[in-house]
């Protein structure tokens, strides 16, 4: 290798120095392009990564957004729901107060009206005393002229005569003081027959327990499986329909274990269709067939509940002498209702209540008694009487041998007719606060059933039908026909004039179904 010296290398370093300077140059350049690019690509990498992540924060943000809305939403809701229902409670509340209100302001307006006829009476009285005050005046005034004519002349009299014309003038002077005295009297006995009165009242409602009486429009039957359900309904539901048509209820089943809902607003079919299905439920054969018979058995049964449940009112109350026909009459009050009130435990109540007003007044209180419990058993009476169940009730009795009392006070227990003796005036007294009192009646049902029952007489005082059955709550009557009566086209016909009828005469909610059914049996037994 041959070796450069110091020297050497300086001159070639001289020489080539202007080389070196552009190679610094490029080399400089090349190196910022570099860097540049370096740093443009770091730095869009970096701006890249920051659009991810504020593409990500957004999107996070945008979802609580969503959920904090939601939150919000359902959170509003909440306290829109629970001011509706603080709102339903306050209008609740407010309709009690109000009902309430309205009930004083009733009892105000009877107490001023009965306080005008009381002033009314004693206003007249007062005319009739101060007639007779101004002329028993205008007499003394003669009698005090004459007298004094008398007393002129009084020398010329003996002892005698001037001490009886001495005495008439005193009789004259005292008069005014004993017509005072004599009203004073007559207020206070009065008022005395007031406060007796109000005590024997409010005796003989403090001795009677009554119960409040509830709003029953459904029973409850257990069934002993779900699998009983299925063969309630049979086959395309021909075993509820065949049962519904016989009995005249709805049968509601749901999901409810092991037991089926008897809705009817009448409480005869509810409890024959009550007693059947437990029959049939026992019995467990279950086909139209089966349902007709026990429809029929349960109509029987239920026809010894009435008559027993009228021996029971009877024995309760220890009454004798009454007619077998009046007491199974009487026993059919058990499953009537006014405003939902038991006819039959309102007739035992007015029973008693009116034998104890009786005891309080020193009357006969087993007449009394005998009298509260038949006021009502017009109730009881089928169609075959005219006129209110007040006329019918007395009619009957009379036509079994009741005394004119009893007949008199069941006939005038809503005074249509004349108060004869004291103990219809007791009866009307009892019947009222049997009515009443706290808990007995409910005037929205009984509207609910009187419009039920209006829909079926409305249905049964058609030519040819046979059966009429309001079911659904009144949304459907179902109307059974005499096959040998009325025809397909008739009772097709019927329907129609059926839908007018009620569109015309009633008024009603909603809608209301109009069925027609026309059915003929024939049977024959082989032997």
């Amino acid at each position: 290798m041959t070796s450069v010296s110091a020297a050497d290398f300086a001159l070639l370093f001289a020489e080539s120095g202007p080389l070196i300077d552009w190679s610094l140059t490029v080399a400089l350049l090349v190196g910022g392009a570099l860097g540049f690019i370096v740093v443009w690509a770091i730095t869009r990498h970096t701006r890249r990564v920051a659009e991810e992540n504020a593409t990500q924060l957004i999107e996070v943000a945008r979802r609580e957004a969503v959920v904090a809305a939601q939150e919000l939403k359902q959170k509003a809701e909440e306290e829109i729901l629970e001011k509706r229902a603080e709102a339903n409670r306050e209008y609740d509340r407010r309709e009690i107060e109000i009902d309430v209100k309205l009930r004083e302001i009733r009892a105000h307006e009877e107490s001023l009206a009965l306080l005008d006829y009381q002033l009314e009476q004693r206003q007249e009285r007062l005319t009739r005393e101060n007639a007779a005050i101004q002329q028993a005046r205008d007499a003394m005034r003669s009698l005090s002229r004459s007298l004094r004519k008398r007393l002129e002349g009084m020398a010329h009299m003996d002892a005698e005569e001037i001490r009886r014309q001495l005495r008439e003038e005193v009789m004259l002077e005292c008069q005014d003081e004993l017509r005072a005295q004599r009203h004073e009297i007559l207020e206070r006995s009065e008022q005395d027959i007031q406060n007796q009165a109000r005590r024997i009242l409010v005796t003989a409602m403090q001795r009677l327990a009554s119960k409040p009486n509830n709003d029953i429009t459904a029973t409850i039957v257990h069934l002993p499986s779900e699998e009983m359900k299925g063969r309630i309904i049979g086959r395309e539901g021909r075993n509820i329909k065949s049962f519904e048509a016989a009995t005249g209820v709805t049968l509601l089943i749901d999901e409810s274990p092991q037991m089926v809902l008897i809705s009817s607003f009448d409480p005869v079919r509810r409890e024959i269709a009550r007693v059947a299905l437990e029959g049939l439920v026992q019995d467990g054969r279950i086909h139209p067939a089966s349902i007709e018979d026990f429809v029929k058995r349960a109509q029987e049964e239920i026809a010894q509940h009435t008559a027993q449940a009228g021996e029971e009112a009877v024995a309760s109350l220890n009454i004798n002498g009454l007619h077998p026909e009046i007491i199974k009459l009487l026993g059919k009050l058990k499953y009537r209702f006014a405003y939902t009130q038991n006819a039959l435990d309102h007739s035992r109540e007015v029973g008693s209540l009116a034998s104890m007003l009786a005891s309080e007044l020193g009357l006969d209180a087993n007449l009394a008694k005998r009298a509260g419990l038949l006021h009502d058993i017009g109730k009881a009476v089928d169609g075959e009487y005219e006129g209110s169940h007040a006329l019918i009730g007395a009619e009957f009795i009379k036509r079994y041998g009741e005394t004119p009392i009893v007949v008199n006070a069941v006939a005038a227990h809503h005074e249509e007719v004349k108060p004869e003796t004291v103990y219809a005036g007791i009866v009307i007294l009892a019947d009222t606060i049997s009515a009443c009192r706290p808990g007995a009646r409910a005037e929205s049902m009984g509207n609910y059933l009187q419009r039920l029952e209006r829909l079926e007489k409305l249905a049964l005082s058609l030519d040819g039908v046979q059966q009429a059955f309001a079911i659904q709550a009144g949304r459907e009557i179902r109307v059974v026909v005499k096959p040998d009566v009325v025809s397909d086209d008739k009772a097709r016909d019927l329907a129609k004039v059926l839908r007018q009828r009620v569109e015309e005469e009633l008024q009603y909610p909603s809608t209301i179904k109009i069925t027609v059914i026309r059915e003929q049996r024939f049977s024959e037994t082989a032997t």
